[in-house]
This record gives structure tokens, sequence and C-alpha cells, in this order.
């Protein structure tokens, strides 16, 4: 049983503990209502999460593919877990558990394996490693069970803590990804048969309304850029343009099959930033390593000691700037709107107040509107400015020299 001294606010109530309250000292129900938190309310509304809210307390599950080494592999749907109020599940399976939405694992041996009905989840606030930190715990007959916090494919390496499982499930984010390549696979097929159908004719529908993307990106992008060997990496430039910005726009959508916060996800622009850096990378010429490495009419003791190094520095930092705006950029967008909404929440007192519910509303509405048409173009910029920087990239690295 996972309760065990020196733990802050843990309650010792086995029938409070079961029954799911809490106060100040025992931490809280994650079923429970309690002051409405807008912060909290715009995190977990963008966090990634292993079920899709579709409306109130109705969600589509998705795939969980989980594995304990002690255990091995579990492999089911999340609507197993009965998820209801805040993405919290009703049932317990295979010492699985889904808080907010997430799947956690409890690693104690004597929690029941196969499915079981538990009596809620309470988060408490805790010092781990000298953080405060929120700590989820399973109810289960009267006891409080110890959960692990949200893995991933890392085991937790990555932000978290180490785990005792990895979750290679497909989770919201991942559905979305899935969602837009297949719709863009959809739409360039069509284009391109259009294309065959059409040889030498003026463009017309659907590859009228695609063309000026794409030479934009050729013209405006690859050509200026690039150079001559352009086309080479045309491919490249364009899946990454189509693919950011199908994904911020799917975002803009506030209901299914949007609202997920893909590029909002520090670690899919952090992919999509390391393919930037391999395809500049290893498509480097020798001028271009030339300069970064051993750089013609310089000292070698200024090589050594500080511009060899700043320029290897240089290499890594760039696909980390181009990581970091795009997902500071998405996220800021969403949290903003999301705060406006909860003004509605705020004003009218998690609706005690109808009068107050009027006034957030009156206030939340055109805010909200105003937010979301500048996130309708930042979707569009944001796609720009990272094809642009990855093209600049890639220009240096081929340019010959002159």
């Amino acid at each position: 049983m996972a309760q065990h001294e020196g733990q802050e606010h843990v309650n010792e109530s086995p029938t409070a503990t079961a029954a799911g309250h809490a106060d100040a000292e025992t931490g809280h129900d994650a079923h429970a209502e309690g002051e409405f938190k807008p912060g909290e309310f715009a995190v977990h509304h963008i966090a990634d999460a292993n079920v899709f809210q579709l409306v109130g307390e109705t969600y589509l599950p998705l795939p969980c593919i989980l594995y304990a080494p002690d255990k091995g592999w579990t492999i089911m749907s999340s609507g197993a877990f009965v998820p209801k109020h805040h993405g919290n599940g009703e049932n317990a399976v295979d010492g699985y558990i889904l808080s907010g939405g997430n799947v956690r694992r409890v690693a104690d041996a004597s929690f029941p394996t196969g499915t079981v009905a538990i009596q809620g989840i309470k988060v408490k606030e805790e010092d781990v490693n000298g953080k405060k930190k929120e700590v989820h715990y399973a109810l289960y007959n009267g006891q409080e069970y110890k959960t692990d916090a949200r893995s991933a494919f890392d085991g937790g390496i990555v932000g978290g803590g180490i785990t005792s499982f990895y979750d290679y499930s497909i989770t919201k984010n991942v559905f979305t990804m899935i969602l837009v390549f297949v719709l863009l696979l959809i739409l360039f097929i069509s284009v391109r048969n259009a294309y065959t159908r059409r040889e030498g004719m003026a463009p017309k529908g659907l590859q009228s309304f695609m063309e000026p993307f794409i030479t934009f990106v050729r013209d405006d992008v690859a050509k200026p850029n690039i150079g001559h060997s352009y086309e080479k990496y045309m491919p490249f430039l364009l899946s990454l343009f189509f693919f950011i910005l199908g994904l911020n726009l799917i975002g803009q959508i506030p209901f299914f099959p949007g609202s997920a916060n893909v590029t909002g996800s520090i670690s899919v622009t952090l992919v999509l930033a390391v393919l930037t850096f391999l395809m500049t990378n290893l498509n480097g010429n020798k001028h271009y390593w030339g300069h970064v490495l051993w750089m013609p009419g310089v000292p070698a003791i200024l090589k050594i000691l500080i511009l060899t190094p700043l320029e290897i520095l240089s290499l890594f930092l760039k696909p980390f700037t181009l990581l970091l705006r795009l997902f500071a950029n998405i996220t800021a967008g969403h949290i903003v709107i999301l705060s406006f909404v909860g003004l509605i929440f705020v004003f009218g007192k998690s609706g005690a107040s109808i009068g107050g519910t009027a006034l957030g509303a009156a206030i939340s509405v055109p805010l909200t509107l105003f937010m979301s048409t500048i996130e309708l173009l930042v979707a569009f910029l944001q796609a720009y400015i990272f094809v642009m920087l990855t093209a600049s990239y890639i220009g240096a690295a081929v340019e010959e020299h002159h």
C-alpha cells in the first residue's frame, strides 16, 4: 500500500479516503468541484490525453498500448477505464488508472490486477526531490495507492521522473497527427491526379486552390534561400509547411476532431526540429563544414578557444529556436483563448451567479473571437517562419564557395 510516513497531506482516515473527501491538509478529490482555477483549466485542456473529449462526459476512447517490465504488455481501449468527469476513470485495469485523461500506474504489487472499480482519485501536493509536485492516488477498498507520473515511450526520463511503465498509446495528439496525415495524403493525391489529367491546362478547383501555396513555398522560400539546388529539398519543405499548417488549423477547431494542441507539444516540435537539423547537416558541403570547424583566415588560438566551440553550439541552437518558437506561440495562443473562456466561470462563480455568468460571457465572447482571428493568422505565420528558417539553414549548408 502506498501510504508512507513522512509524506505531507496524507489522509489517515479510511472512511474519508474511500469517500474521496479531503481538505487543505489531505489533498483533494480529483472528481470534486472546487474553486475554479483558470490556469489549471487552460493547462488541462491543452494537454495531451489518452481519451478524446467529445462533449460533457462523453469521450472517444483511444488505443492504449502500455508496457511494464514487471508485468509485460497491456493492450486495450481507454474506454475500459470508463472515463467520466474531468477524464477520470471509474475502473482500474491491470494496475493502470485514468486520471485527468492520462494513464498512470499503481506500482504497488498489492494492488489487484484485472478490472476493478475504484472509489475515486485523490491528488496531493508533495515534496518530490525538493520540488512541490502533484501526486495522484487511486482510492480502493479504503486505501490510498500511489501512482507513477504519466509516462511516454521514454519511461518519464524527459520530464515527470522515471516511471515503472512505458506508454506507446495512440493519444489525442497522435490521433490528430494521423488524421492530418491522412487528410493531406488524400489532398495531394487529388491534386496530383488533377495535374496529370489536365496537363498543360489552367488549374481548376482544388488544384487552383493549392497551387498558390505550392508556388509560394517554391518561389518565395526555396529558391531565394537555397538557390539552384532547391528542387531537391522541395518535398521536405512542402511536407513541413503543410503538416505544420494542417496541425495548426485543426487545433483551431474547438470540438472533435479538432481541439488537440499538437504543435503546442514540445515533443512534436522537437522531432520537427531534429528533422531540420539532420536535413541541414547531412547535406552540408565541405565549404560549410570548413567554416563551422576550422574557418579560414582566423588565428588558430581563436578557432580552438572561441569560434569553433561557438559554431558547434550554433548547430544545436538553430533547431532549438525553431522548436521553441513554434511551441511557445501555439501554446500561448491556446492558453489565452481558454483563459478568456474561463472568465465566464470566474465571474459566474462556476454557475452560482447568473448575472456574473452573463457579464463574463459579454466580456469573454468578443475577446475570444478576436484572439481566434489572431490565432488563425499565427497558424499560417508559424508554418511559414518554420519553413523559411529551415530553408535558410539548408541554403547556408549547401552554398558553394564563391
